[in-house]
C-alpha cells in the first residue's frame, strides 16, 4: 500500500463524505473515489458502507483506519528524525490571541512528547490577524479560529465551540438563559479596526455592521464593556471575569477552532505537527 493511498483513505475515513475528504486533499472527487476502490480491491474486503444517507466505516475499514493512521504518523516521524539530524527541525506556530486554550496545552504537550528535537517557535497575534500571519508569511501553521479569508490555505477544523454575548453583570439582560441576535441589534458592540479581515469582522458582529469602540486584545473587548456598557461575542465557556457575565446567543454558529497552512507547504514537520493536532483534539472531544 502505498502511503499517498492510505493518506486518501484516511481523508475519506475522518471526513465519512467523498466531497470533503476531495476538497481537503485538493483533488476532485472520482480519482479519490477510484483511489479508495483501488485499495478496497487490495484489502479484499469493503471499507465503507456507501447508502444514500451517507458513508460509514466497516469493520475491517474502522481496523484499517487505526493502523493507517500509525503507520502514516511513523513516516512522519521518520521525516521529522531526518530534518532534526539535518538541523532543520524548527516550525512556527502562530497562535490567535489567547493562548490558554486547554486543546493548545494537549497538543504542545503531545508534540514535544513525539518529537523533542524539534524547535517550536511561537508567533502570537492579535484579534486583528486571524491566520496569525499565515498570509505575511511569518509562521508555518496556525492555531487559530474561522471564518478568515482562506485564499491560498489549507483550513481543518478542529472543534467547534459555542459562542454568546459578554455582557456587564448588571446589564438588563445578563440575568437571561438565551439571547437572540436581535435583541442586541440597538446596542453599541465592540468593534475590530478598518483593514481586519471581512469574515472574520461579519462574523464576531453578528453578520451586521455595527458601532461601538474599537479593540484588538481579548482584555480590550472585556474593558470595553465593562467601561462602557458595550456588548459583543465572545466564547461561551470561557471565564469572563469579574463584573461580566456571558449568556448563550441562540442564532450565533459555534466558532470553529481551525489548523491552517499554506497550500503546497510539504515541510514533514507541518504535516507531523497538522496529524498531532487532530489527534490531540479528537482525544479532547472523547
Amino acid at each position: 500500500m502505498e502511503l499517498r493511498t492510505l493518506r486518501y483513505f484516511v481523508a475519506v475515513a475522518e471526513e465519512l463524505h467523498f466531497g470533503r475528504a476531495a476538497a481537503r486533499l485538493h483533488m476532485s472527487q472520482p480519482p479519490l473515489s477510484r483511489a479508495i476502490k483501488a485499495l478496497e480491491t487490495e484489502v479484499g474486503a469493503r471499507l465503507f458502507e456507501r447508502s444514500p444517507a451517507g458513508v460509514a466505516l466497516t469493520p475491517v475499514g474502522a481496523v484499517l483506519l487505526d493502523e493507517a493512521r500509525a503507520l502514516l504518523d511513523q513516516a512522519d516521524r521518520l521525516r521529522v528524525r531526518v530534518a532534526t539530524a539535518a538541523g532543520t527541525a524548527v516550525l512556527t506556530v502562530g497562535l490567535l490571541g489567547d493562548s490558554t486554550d486547554p486543546g493548545v496545552r494537549r497538543l504542545a504537550r503531545a508534540y514535544r512528547e513525539r518529537h523533542p528535537g524539534v524547535e517550536i517557535r511561537i508567533r502570537e497575534t492579535d484579534l486583528t490577524d486571524p491566520t496569525c500571519g499565515l498570509h505575511a508569511g511569518a509562521v508555518d501553521v496556525a492555531l487559530t479560529r474561522a471564518p478568515f479569508d482562506g485564499t491560498g490555505l489549507v483550513v481543518r477544523e478542529l472543534r467547534a465551540d459555542p459562542v454568546g454575548a459578554l455582557l456587564r453583570a448588571d446589564d438588563p439582560l445578563a440575568g437571561r438563559e438565551s439571547l437572540e441576535l436581535a435583541e442586541l441589534a440597538d446596542r453599541r458592540w465592540f468593534r475590530f479596526p478598518e483593514g481586519t479581515d471581512r469574515l472574520w469582522q461579519s462574523y464576531w458582529n453578528g453578520g451586521q455592521a455595527r458601532e461601538g469602540p474599537v479593540v484588538r486584545a481579548v482584555q480590550e473587548c472585556r474593558q470595553a464593556v465593562l467601561w462602557n456598557g458595550t456588548v459583543g461575542m465572545t466564547l461561551a465557556g470561557h471565564d469572563p471575569g469579574d463584573g461580566l457575565t456571558v449568556v448563550p446567543v441562540a442564532d450565533m454558529p459555534p466558532s470553529r477552532v481551525v489548523v491552517a497552512w499554506a497550500e503546497g507547504d510539504g515541510n514533514p514537520l507541518l504535516r507531523s505537527f497538522v496529524r498531532v493536532a487532530g489527534a490531540a483534539y479528537r482525544t479532547e472531544a472523547q
